[in-house]
């Protein structure tokens, strides 16, 4: 049976095989721009995504180096027709999410 979500698929299969993230959330939000003039005629339901990644391989890396590892991973979902038409990215470093949860979490317990 194919899968309802490829592109998802791809996207999480690369990114894990590559970057082994401690942490990895895919969200398809696809269809909050379904709406928007270039979507107009797509059948894809997989075009706009934003991904949640920890790893180590984002150390010693600024953001826009870790964003360009990405695109280049995930270059041909973009290029092909109906693929990814827009990606927003969070890249983190397990300490820089280890210490984005301990402000999160000071920031509860302040309120």
């Amino acid at each position: 049976m194919a899968s309802e979500t490829p592109m998802e698929d791809a996207i999480r299969a690369k990114l894990t095989e590559a970057l082994k993230p401690s942490h990895l959330e895919i969200f398809n939000d696809s269809h909050k721009h379904a709406h928007h003039q270039p979507m107009i005629g797509s059948t894809s339901r997989e075009t706009h995504f934003r991904l949640v990644i920890t790893s180590d391989a984002f150390k010693s890396k600024m953001q826009p180096a870790r964003h360009r590892l990405i695109y280049q991973l995930l270059k041909d979902e973009m290029a092909q027709e109906g693929g990814i038409h827009a990606l927003q990215l969070r890249t983190m470093t397990p300490e820089e999410e280890e210490k984005r949860a301990a402000a999160a979490a000071a920031a509860a317990n302040a309120s």
